[in-house]
């Protein structure tokens, strides 16, 4: 069965991957395409072959055979656009971070529940083959007790007049909500450990917009770990390298440009079993190593098929808005800490 889709906003993520990956989906047909600016709408139409570009959402939503909304609209209107797509009785795949706070978050989650509709959130990077394998690694115990886990994911993001992400107001936060959410997630999503308590610096250091572009916050998780989260938009692309590293009592995960909005990278496992007796030598020479090798495909792909297949299949999404509300509370208690210098539990 093929859902029928219908999307919100054409510029960005959607032009540049969603919609790309949409169009690899089996399970999925796009009917028409809405962007407040008419020229992006109807570019969209035609290098996607939608049927119908708009320049309303109300024109959209009225498409009776659209089954389902993909949102990629700025943040600050996803909370008007949900609650009428959720009325009009359609599906929502909605990009991250979902509202501009996680109350307002929680308020669009309790529409789609009272319009009975299902609402999934684009944390895609869980979609990657190589985070899969790494999370059954750790639920089969390869990795024992993790005891710290690290995250970063940076960009080059350099003051642009008028962009919504450098704003607070339109954006609800900087590098660390847009993309140390991501990272917040992944470690939660792979380890299957949620965090309890946040510490957090950030500021703005380089560019002049009034969000921060650098941040760093740790998580002491419901296991006692400790788990560290890096997000910039202030370090170059050619720089950068987006570590995922994952420690445990028996073993570690380490990856390299995992972390992206392109399936790819690379991950070295070890495996060590039970340590026994302390060894004062501390000879590191690994030999238990290995490089993780899957087919790899398209994050998007993943994402639109397996939010499509809940819908036919009446089930819960892949990513829920409960995931979504929850990393949004991090994020939100990594600025509080920030502002307060204390610790906030979550």
């Amino acid at each position: 069965m093929k859902i029928k889709w219908g999307v919100i906003g054409c510029g960005g993520i959607a032009d540049r991957r969603t919609l790309p990956g949409m169009m690899l989906a089996e399970n999925a047909e796009l009917v028409a395409v809405m962007d407040t600016n008419s020229e992006l709408a109807q570019a969209a139409k035609e290098k996607y072959h939608a049927q119908y570009a708009f320049t309303t959402v109300e024109d959209l939503l009225a498409l009776d055979e659209i089954q389902a909304v993909y949102i990629a609209s700025p943040v600050a209107f996803h909370q008007a656009q949900t609650e009428a797509a959720a009325k009009a009785g359609k599906h929502i795949l909605l990009e991250k971070p979902m509202t501009l706070s996680s109350a307002k978050s929680q308020e669009i989650a309790d529409v789609c529940e009272k319009y009975n509709v299902k609402i999934g959130v684009g944390l895609m990077m869980r979609f990657h083959t190589y985070h899969q394998l790494m999370k059954k690694l750790i639920e089969e115990g390869k990795l024992g007790q993790i005891v710290s886990m690290r995250a970063q994911l940076t960009c080059w993001y350099p003051d642009i007049p008028g962009n919504w992400r450098q704003q607070k107001a339109t954006a609800g936060g900087g590098s660390l909500m847009d993309m140390g959410i991501h990272c917040v997630d992944l470690l939660q999503y792979i380890s299957g450990l949620k965090a309890v308590e946040v510490a957090s610096m950030s500021g703005t250091q380089i560019f002049n917009y009034d969000v921060e572009d650098g941040g760093s916050l740790i998580m002491k998780m419901e296991n006692g770990a400790i788990a560290y989260v890096d997000a910039n938009f202030n370090i170059p692309d050619d720089a950068a390298v987006c570590k995922l590293e994952i420690y445990g009592t028996e073993g570690s995960i380490f990856a390299e440009g995992t972390i992206g909005q392109v399936e790819g990278g690379n991950v070295r496992v070890t495996i060590c079993g039970d340590q026994g007796a302390y060894d004062a030598a501390q000879n590191r020479q690994p030999t238990n190593s290995y490089m993780m090798e899957a087919e790899l495909g398209n994050m998007y792909t993943k994402e639109i098929e397996g939010f499509g297949k809940a819908i036919s299949e009446g089930k819960v999404p892949p990513v829920t808005a409960d995931d979504a509300i929850n990393v949004q509370k991090i994020i939100e208690a990594a600025y509080a800490s920030n502002d307060s210098k204390k610790f906030i539990s979550i």
